[in-house]
């Protein structure tokens, strides 16, 4: 059963950290191999099983990242963003 499934009761409760993240990533990839493999073998009842599971975990880890802080984009008028102070390189050289 999905790492993701949890019980109503318990739901909010569990704290969100990198392993959670990477136990979550490795069920999606273990997901992923069995998809693939019952495809192959014209199983399709199964495919869409795991296929639901697979679902439920990318939209959770989604949701994960865009409640994130870290994830926020740089701000436009960042001075980091400012491409004036500098031409792009053409060719390998630098404009003047």
């Amino acid at each position: 059963m999905s790492i993701v499934f949890v019980p109503k009761k318990l739901r909010g409760k569990a704290k969100i950290n990198q392993e959670t993240i990477q136990r979550l990533l490795d069920e999606n990839d273990q997901l992923i191999r069995c998809i693939t493999e019952y495809q192959q073998k014209g199983r399709a009842v199964e495919c869409v099983q795991y296929q639901q599971i697979l679902h439920r975990n990318i939209v959770y880890l989604a949701t994960i990242a865009d409640a994130s802080p870290d994830n926020t984009p740089p701000s436009t008028n960042s001075p980091s963003n400012d491409t004036s102070a500098s031409p792009p390189a053409v060719n390998g050289h630098r404009g003047t």
